[in-house]
């Protein structure tokens, strides 16, 4: 399988409705609800990818475009945007859409680095 197959084949994407006890005072996504999913799905996304143990060592940035209310479903979709020799960064999109309407839109996306680990938590190569 070649990188860019292994890539596309570990792209994952998971979809979640925002409640209430997920939102703040002004009814939308926590931002730190925000980050743990997208690091969540960062962390599948390089499992996925490598199949070996994995730990975020960085989020590089993430950009809030939109707000996220209460009572909205939201996709998070990761993707391994480049493979170094031990670490892994994975870009991951938020899109939030109205339960009952066909539009939706780019709310959060931001970029997680990860590195493979051995049993003794010391960095090896992410593909052999």
């Amino acid at each position: 399988m070649t990188l860019e197959e292994k890539i596309k084949k570990s792209e994952t994407r998971i979809f979640k409705a925002v409640f209430p006890n997920t939102t703040n005072h002004y009814d939308t996504l926590y931002g730190g609800t925000a980050m743990a999913l997208m690091d969540e799905v960062a962390f599948i996304t390089g499992t996925r990818f490598c199949r070996k143990r994995l730990v975020t060592v960085s989020s590089d940035r993430i950009d809030f475009t939109k707000p996220i209310p209460a009572g909205t479903i939201v996709e998070l979709v990761g993707k391994v945007e480049h493979v170094g020799r031990t670490s892994l960064k994975i870009g991951v999109e938020i899109f939030v859409e109205q339960m009952y309407e066909e539009h939706r839109e780019l709310a959060i996306k931001g970029t997680f680095t990860f590195v493979a680990i051995d049993q003794d938590k010391n960095p090896i190569k992410v593909i052999d």
